[in-house]
């Protein structure tokens, strides 16, 4: 591609991205499937860089004093060159006009303010209240990854010998951490079922589950199945664990991942086909997935105070039914990606407030016996990751049992 084409189709995906309808992950993915002649090369550079606008975007729109898309990449632009990125012909960027070079260089020297510089939403940064915080969700996450076989050790100097720069996870033991993105298609450790994507937070909640082969375990609202997968493993194949979502489509994504990773104790069920008297009812929440914004920057700009209203609603009525569930002894594993008060602390105060059967479990005492690492936290009841404590995805953990 010309160098103008290519800025030309970061334009186009942006335009598409900033519409705030669809993740950038599928909108890119349906860009490059649909230009199948873009090379390697080429789609490396624009995603990149259409990353990188996504990224930056409150300054960007803050700096341009507008949300049109062509202002935006003039400001994004404007310290590259501008001749070739607007190099005009068949396929690249339209030329600058006067108008919009003098409109440039009269932009004023701006000051942003705190959440802007953060790259947060105002109203989701009035909830946070922490300017580290979200500037640390705006960074690019490590590639973390979960042994299925053998030892980690093993494991690593396999990867290694395959060229990635490869380390273990400073908390989870069944944890690998690459800085950098893993071509997974290039990656035989990954072909041969030896290891599995997974962010270390979401390996520490499978592993604090504390779960036994001879549980009756169910992972609710599991989606593409991680932590289904995880927690196989970590019965060593025995039991049985019920994954369940009510979108059957998501639920299905965990079926040849199953066959990857030889994890035969799993179970697929539909709602209507969930039991009763569970040892183990794990509640995977839908949430805000404020706790990702690492790995899906865009996500930010597309939930809604709305959103969050109904998320919160259907949580609260998740721990209702799980209540219902498990046996007398047995345990609630709450688990979220989010790092909202609504949709963690305040969530199982609000349970605990009107379900005094149950009760929160030590989770230090939990931690020492299945971690290596020292206990991370000041609170021994509910766990809350993130990118400044952990270094990990942001993450709540709390688990109820029942008395």
């Amino acid at each position: 591609m010309q160098e103008s084409a290519r800025y030309q189709a970061i334009f186009e995906v942006i335009k598409e991205v900033f519409s705030d309808k669809q993740p950038a992950d599928n909108i890119l993915n349906s860009y490059f499937r649909e230009r199948r002649y873009i090379g390697s090369k080429d789609r490396r550079f624009i995603s990149e860089n259409v990353w990188d606008i996504i990224r930056h975007r409150r300054r960007l729109e803050f700096e341009a004093q507008d949300t049109d898309i062509r202002k935006i990449m003039i400001v994004w632009a404007k310290n590259k060159n501008l001749d070739v990125v607007f190099g005009g012909g068949q396929y690249g960027m339209l030329i600058l006009d006067d108008d919009e070079i003098n409109w440039l260089n009269n932009l004023p020297e701006i000051l942003y303010p705190q959440d802007v510089e953060a790259e947060c939403p105002l109203w989701l940064f009035e909830k946070i209240k922490d300017f580290e915080l979200p500037k640390s969700l705006n960074r690019q996450a490590t590639a973390d990854f979960r042994i299925n076989a053998g030892s980690r050790e093993t494991i690593i100097k396999k990867m290694k010998d395959e060229g990635f720069d490869v380390v273990s996870t400073p908390f989870s033991p069944i944890g690998v951490r690459a800085e950098e993105r893993i071509n997974l298609n290039n990656c035989i450790t990954f072909q041969d079922g030896l290891i599995e994507p997974q962010d270390e937070a979401s390996q520490i909640a499978a592993i604090l589950a504390d779960v036994r082969p001879e549980h009756k375990v169910i992972d609710y609202c599991c989606g593409a199945g991680g932590k289904s997968l995880t927690l196989s493993y970590l019965m060593q194949n025995k039991g049985q664990i019920e994954a369940h979502d009510v979108d059957e489509r998501r639920l299905e994504a965990i079926l040849p991942r199953m066959k990857r990773l030889q994890a035969n104790n799993i179970k697929t069920v539909k709602t209507a086909e969930v039991g009763q008297d569970y040892d183990r009812f794990i509640i995977d929440a839908p949430c805000s997935g404020s706790g990702t914004w690492r790995r899906s920057p865009d996500a930010k700009f597309r939930l809604s105070e709305k959103k969050l209203l109904e998320i919160v609603e259907i949580q609260s009525s998740l721990l209702d039914l799980a209540s219902k569930k498990v046996k007398q002894g047995g345990r609630i594993v709450y688990i979220t990606c989010s790092i909202l008060e609504e949709e963690n602390s305040e969530q199982i105060t609000k349970f605990l407030s009107t379900n005094k059967e149950f009760s929160l479990i030590d989770m230090q005492t939990i931690w020492d016996k299945k971690i290596e690492s020292p206990y991370p936290f000041v609170d021994k009841n509910c766990l809350k990751f993130n990118p400044l404590t952990t270094g990990t995805d942001g993450f709540f953990i709390a688990v109820l049992e029942r008395k």
